[in-house]
């Protein structure tokens, strides 16, 4: 683990614990029954904890924030923090989860668990203890919802921004990019119904006591271990989704890591020129898997040869397209890919393959990852070659304007303030290997390959 990383959670620990001294000493005298019920409703949390689920990049979550938080409105003073370090350093040892990770976890629920309190407080919130005998539900809420809710989301944004501020440190990534990894458009719906959520199970508490919370739990903590296998699946898709791609790679050394690089690069290109982050999403996806027809037995030899292609391997190579296109018509939550994997050999005046089609009939992902595609193969340091430079690559980008690749996503690509990142050095991360795209004898020149491609 990185110098960066160890200081910034010692920095948290110590925040953390300065802010913990400093709401016991603004509410020393507490009664026993705010300590119990402060210790009771945590206490649901940790069956949450103990079931927690697996994020992208090394994190983990789990419905712990509703018992946490309900406490904060409950017990809004530091027994409710106390009672949120005993519950989750509990999961944490259970899990024999490394130290630091261990001690930022804490610490982010401990400072979240007191933004809660001090939010909740400072808005006018009252104990939902001392609203104990209100008519209804209805008094209760009018009293205390507005301010609890809003206490919820700040301190959830506080407990995202510190994990994730540590996830982007020990990966390279943005904390933009990790965000949208771990927080899925499902994932943010459960959490805003979770927030009212918490409130209802306070008043659960208040109301009907421990017996009452525990029934109303027992179906909360299913709905979400649903929810979060689910997201597992996913997680698990993808990743072998690239695992699939490195093992097609390992026939061709010279091109390992290329489907990731042309993956990033394609990311960045639909970036540049504006489209959604779903769309951009799609052609990450497409990138990625666009030369997975050459997982079949057929390209082996064609890949490896060292040796000038015959036209009979020519022809070969170029079935790639069509032979992943139909591999990945086997799999029906892909089925929407297949046209970018099919046509990203396609060129912009139709002489490209398999189908000659040109212009703004070419999917607009393939026309993408046609950009990616070539941009990996100029700038791969090769045995016959060095990469070509930035100014290299932008002067062939304007040559095949026009033929190769669509002129509006040239100029919109060239224009960018993200152009340079596609010559930015490479993440530390360990990347995924992908296909090659063009036969090793096809690529010792660029103009030849610029126009033709693999």
């Amino acid at each position: 683990m990185n110098r960066g990383i160890k200081q910034y959670v010692a920095t948290v620990v110590a925040i953390t614990a300065i802010a913990i001294a400093l709401a016991y000493w603004l509410r020393p005298g507490v009664s026993a029954s705010m300590l119990s019920d402060a210790l009771l409703l945590c206490g649901l949390a940790v069956t949450a904890e103990l079931l927690s689920f697996l994020l992208p990049r090394s994190a983990s979550g789990s419905i712990g924030f509703i018992p946490y938080f309900a406490s904060a409105i409950v017990v809004p003073a530091w027994p409710s923090v106390f009672a949120v370090l005993i519950v989750k350093a509990t999961g944490e040892l259970w899990w024999r989860r490394p130290f630091l990770k261990g001690a930022l976890n804490v610490s982010a629920h401990c400072l979240a668990e007191l933004i809660a309190i001090g939010v909740f407080v400072s808005l006018g919130g009252v104990s939902l203890r001392s609203l104990h005998g209100f008519e209804n539900f209805a008094t209760v809420t009018r009293a205390a919802a507005a301010p609890a809710i809003v206490a919820f989301f700040a301190a959830s944004i506080v407990n995202n921004l510190i994990v994730t501020h540590a996830i982007a440190l020990s990966t390279g990534k943005t904390i933009k990019e990790i965000l949208r990894l771990n927080h899925s458009r499902t994932n943010i719906g459960f959490d805003f119904l979770a927030w009212p959520l918490v409130f209802v199970f306070a008043w659960v508490y208040v109301d009907f006591g421990v017996i009452g919370a525990a029934a109303l739990w027992v179906p909360i903590l299913g709905l979400r271990q649903v929810h979060g296998t689910n997201r597992e699946l996913e997680q698990t898709n993808e990743e072998l989704l690239e695992l699939m791609v490195k093992s097609i790679e390992a026939r061709d050394p010279y091109t390992s890591g290329h489907s990731r690089r042309v993956k990033d690069f394609s990311i960045t290109i639909a970036k540049a020129i504006g489209l959604s982050d779903k769309e951009v999403e799609h052609v990450g996806r497409a990138a990625l898997l666009h030369d997975v027809g050459k997982i079949y037995e057929k390209y082996a030899g064609v890949l490896s040869k060292e040796d000038k292609l015959t036209p009979e391997e020519w022809a070969i190579i170029q079935e790639h397209p069509v032979d992943g296109a139909e591999l990945v018509a086997t799999m029906t939550r892909l089925r929407d890919l297949i046209p970018a994997i099919r046509h990203h050999h396609e060129n912009w005046d139709g002489t490209g393959y398999p189908d000659r089609i040109a212009g703004e009939t070419i999917p607009i992902a393939a026309r993408i990852i046609r950009f990616a595609d070539t941009i990996d193969a100029m700038t791969t340091d090769r045995p016959y070659r060095r990469p070509l430079t930035e100014a290299q690559v932008r002067s062939e980008v304007i040559r095949c304007r026009g033929t190769q690749f669509d002129p509006q996503i040239a100029d919109r690509l060239l224009a960018s303030a993200l152009w340079p990142r596609l010559f930015a050095p490479a993440s530390n991360e360990v990347s995924i290997a992908p296909l090659a795209v063009v036969a090793r004898s096809h690529r010792r020149s660029f103009a030849k390959g610029a126009a033709k491609g693999a």
